[in-house]
């Protein structure tokens, strides 16, 4: 089974970069033609980012439904990642997924929009300081 690299890391830097500028559509769209191109389990990685971000387009918007059932989402996506062994370390140091995995679980599972507040507040480590 494969690991997240540093291929994936650079695939996912545009992303990153656009989640931290709380853009997240364009990160949802540039997210998803990654997505839909890695054939691999790989795949779940930008496929988590892209549900969070799209949960904090909802949040934005107060939209708890769309925000409840996309974080429900994202967190079957960060199970994958774990139960396929795809976490790499570098996974983890350079975008703080165990942080952002920590954060996403600690939303309930029938949430009001204020659990979503330190979601929202998350940035990823910034690609320019990755190593």
């Amino acid at each position: 089974m494969s690991q997240f690299d540093q291929t994936h890391l650079e695939i996912i830097s545009e992303g990153i970069r656009l989640f931290n500028a709380q853009k997240y559509w364009e990160c949802h769209e540039d997210l998803e033609d990654h997505w839909r191109e890695e054939p691999g389990p790989i795949r779940n990685v930008y496929w988590a980012v892209i549900q969070v971000a799209a949960a904090m387009i909802h949040y934005r918007d107060s939209n708890l439904i769309g925000a409840r059932g996309l974080i429900t989402k994202a967190k079957q996506k960060f199970d994958r990642c774990e139960s396929l062994k795809i976490e790499s370390t570098l996974l983890d140091k350079n975008l703080s997924w165990s942080e952002l995995k920590l954060m996403v679980r600690a939303v309930p599972s029938e949430p009001e929009l204020i659990h979503f507040k330190n979601l929202f507040e998350f940035r990823f480590k910034d690609p320019e300081l990755w190593q």
